[in-house]
């Protein structure tokens, strides 16, 4: 499984922006990947900094690309 370091760097070669890990997490969220809530979340319901919808179809190429989905 890829890190969030990875996954960020692959974007930024092939996209040129960086994005952010909370999006990367809550794209890992939307797709099962994660076990368990963060011990420093502060609501369990609600993310503080969801991922942008135009985000998410790139970053889930990138983990496509490392195998993760």
């Amino acid at each position: 499984m890829a890190t969030y370091r990875q996954i960020q760097d692959d974007i930024r070669q092939r996209y040129g922006r960086t994005v952010e890990t909370c999006w990367i997490a809550h794209v890992k969220e939307l797709n099962g990947l994660t076990r368990r809530m963060s011990p420093n979340r502060i609501l369990p319901t609600a993310r503080k900094h969801p991922c942008p919808p135009k985000w998410r179809p790139v970053i889930e190429d990138s983990m496509r690309r490392f195998g993760m989905l």
